[in-house]
């Protein structure tokens, strides 16, 4: 298998993440979507990251369809959701609430670096969207029973809100106080401690405007 993608990118390291805890053997291809999108478009149209390309060369073209893909293939005994029930759908929430802030932050960094002309409402309305969401994950987070979100050990959702904790932190500096989101930055820490998330690392890398 070949993913494709930066580990900069929340999206793409959560995946590498996943592989790696699978211990599913894969080359990693760290293209860029602005310097490398012409060797990235055969494999996805869209033109986005992560993009999972299959041993048959199937590609997969996002976050969650691979990890539901991965899920599948190691068997519900070793996957990192929940496989039914109450328990996933919680997962699966979380997950989502993670990806979303992850988006927002990517959609407020295009506009405050790569616009000739800002939108000073639109950068409003994404730093408002993220904090709103980092506020209900550190609400849920302090509410948990065990370490992790949904048992003994991390899982998708765990990793997601870790991932995309540095991604947002080292993209937008200040934007999320670890003064006002501890329980957020804790977890975060215990994760980023793993030798699985010091191995699956970059620090950001604005692309060129």
């Amino acid at each position: 298998m070949i993913l494709i993608g930066q580990y900069d990118s929340s999206f793409v390291r959560r995946v590498g993440i996943a592989l790696t805890l699978y211990q599913l053997p894969f080359t990693h291809q760290a293209w860029s979507v602005f310097g490398d999108a012409d060797k990235l478009q055969p494999y996805n149209p869209l033109v986005r990251v992560p993009t999972l390309v299959l041993d048959d060369g199937e590609a997969l073209i996002e976050s969650h369809h691979i990890l539901d893909y991965l899920d599948e293939w190691v068997g519900p005994e070793r996957a990192l959701f929940p496989p039914r029930g109450v328990a996933r759908r919680k997962a699966l929430k979380v997950a989502a609430l993670a990806s979303g802030l992850g988006d927002k932050a990517v959609s407020l960094f295009y506009e405050q670096r790569l616009h000739t002309q800002v939108s000073d409402l639109w950068v409003a309305r994404c730093g408002a969207q993220i904090r709103q969401v980092a506020r209900v994950l550190e609400d849920d987070c302090n509410q948990r029973a065990d370490t992790w979100w949904f048992g003994a050990t991390p899982g998708h959702a765990d990793i997601a809100v870790a991932a995309v904790w540095r991604f947002v932190n080292e993209a937008h500096p200040g934007l999320l106080p670890v003064a006002e989101f501890p329980a957020l930055a804790a977890h975060a820490r215990r994760l980023e401690a793993l030798p699985v998330f010091q191995s699956v690392s970059q620090a950001f890398a604005p692309p060129a405007s």
